[in-house]
C-alpha cells in the first residue's frame, strides 16, 4: 500500500486531537496481558555485529553479537509484577537473541518468523486471549501485519515512517535505548499500576522471587 494510502487511512481512523489520541491508547493500553517485541531496531538500535567464529568451530563461521539497554530488562521484570507476560518475535535466528530472552525470562521466545501473525495466533491460543490484549511493539515494515491487528500497537521513536503511521503510541526513546521501557510503562501507567509496581520492585522487604529476576544468563 502506497505511504499516502496507509497515512490517509491512519488520520482517517484516529482521534483528531493529540489529548484525543492520548486517550484512546490509554483505553487500549488498560487491556494489555502481554507484551510482544521486535527485537532489531527495537530492543537494541538495529546494529548487527559478525565475528569470525574461533578456528575449529564447525557449527558456525560467524558470531553474532548484539547490545542491549539494562532499562529495557529492568522493564520486563515491571510488566511480570504489573501482572503481563512479555516475549519476542523477530526474523532472524540469533543465539545472542536466546541468551537475553533467557536472562529476562521472557515467556515468549520466536526466531526465525518471516510473517509474525503465525506466532500471535499461537500465544493467542496459548494464553487465551484476544488480540486486543496483546501489544506489540515495533520499528520496521515486517511489524506491520502485526500492528494493524493488535490491541496496542507501538512504535518506537527511531521506527520507519509507515510504522509510526500504524501505530497507537510512539516512545519517546529510539530502539536500544530505553524504547522497551518506554511501551511498559506507558501500559502501566494506564493501568494506574506503575508507581506501585516501582515500589514493589525497589523494596527490600519484597524481593523479586527468582523466577523473576534478571541478569543471570551471563551476557
Amino acid at each position: 500500500m502506497p505511504m499516502r494510502d496507509i497515512l490517509t487511512r491512519y488520520h482517517a481512523d484516529m482521534p483528531e486531537t493529540s489529548a484525543d489520541i492520548s486517550r484512546a491508547a490509554s483505553d487500549r493500553a488498560k487491556k494489555i496481558k502481554v507484551i510482544l517485541f521486535d527485537v532489531d531496531g527495537v530492543l537494541t538500535d538495529g546494529g548487527i555485529w559478525l565475528f569470525p567464529a574461533l578456528a575449529g568451530n564447525s557449527s558456525a563461521s560467524m558470531v553474532e553479537a548484539k547490545g542491549f539497554h539494562a532499562h529495557d530488562g529492568t522493564a520486563i521484570s515491571l510488566a511480570r509484577l504489573g501482572g503481563m507476560k512479555c516475549g519476542i518475535i523477530t526474523k532472524r535466528i540469533s543465539e545472542t537473541v536466546a541468551l537475553r530472552a533467557r536472562d529476562l525470562r521472557m515467556e515468549y521466545v520466536y526466531m526465525g518468523q518471516a510473517h509474525k501473525m503465525q506466532a500471535i495466533r499461537e500465544i493467542l491460543a496459548k494464553e487465551q486471549i484476544t488480540l486486543d490484549q496483546v501489544a506489540y511493539v515495533g520499528d520496521d515494515i515486517i511489524d506491520l501485519p502485526v500492528m494493524r491487528v493488535c490491541g496496542l500497537a507501538i512504535a518506537v521513536a527511531n521506527a520507519r515512517a509507515e510504522v509510526k503511521a500504524a501505530a497507537h503510541f510512539v516512545t519517546a526513546n529510539a530502539g536500544g535505548h530505553g524504547a522497551g521501557r518506554d511501551a511498559v510503562e506507558f501500559i502501566l501507567q494506564a493501568k494506574n499500576l506503575l508507581s506501585s509496581v516501582v515500589e514493589q520492585y525497589i523494596d527490600e522487604r519484597n524481593p523479586i522471587p527468582a523466577s523473576m529476576d534478571i541478569g543471570q544468563g551471563g551476557i
